[in-house]
């Protein structure tokens, strides 16, 4: 089974150069397992720090404002993305403060062919 890759912008200046290690330690401790890669630009910079989640057949999301505060919530968000065969929630109301500061739902890939 895969798991989710996350990928945390850290090119703008306002970044916290700590998030990212607070997030991996934060997964750690809760037993969850991640890729977790500091990237450059991601082109949210309107609404930094932007961190993307994805995982091979499952809806993707792009998160926009995201600071330490948001960890826990993001904790919850990718127990609950894991569990979930497709990547989506029938309530988002678990993911808090995470829930508004979605900035983008992604499709998985369809299989096979152009539509």
């Amino acid at each position: 089974m895969s798991h989710p890759t996350i990928s945390l912008c850290q090119s703008c200046d306002i970044t916290d150069p700590t998030l990212p290690d607070r997030l991996a330690e934060a997964l750690r401790l809760a037993g969850l397992e991640a890729r977790l890669q500091s990237v450059g630009c991601m082109s949210g910079c309107i609404r930094p720090q932007v961190l993307a989640v994805r995982q091979s057949g499952k809806t993707a999301y792009l998160f926009g404002e995201i600071t330490a505060a948001d960890i826990p919530d993001l904790v919850t968000f990718l127990r609950l993305y894991g569990e979930s065969r497709k990547g989506t929630f029938p309530d988002a109301r678990p993911l808090g403060g995470l829930r508004n500061k979605a900035i983008a739902r992604i499709p998985p890939e369809r299989g096979g062919g152009q539509e």
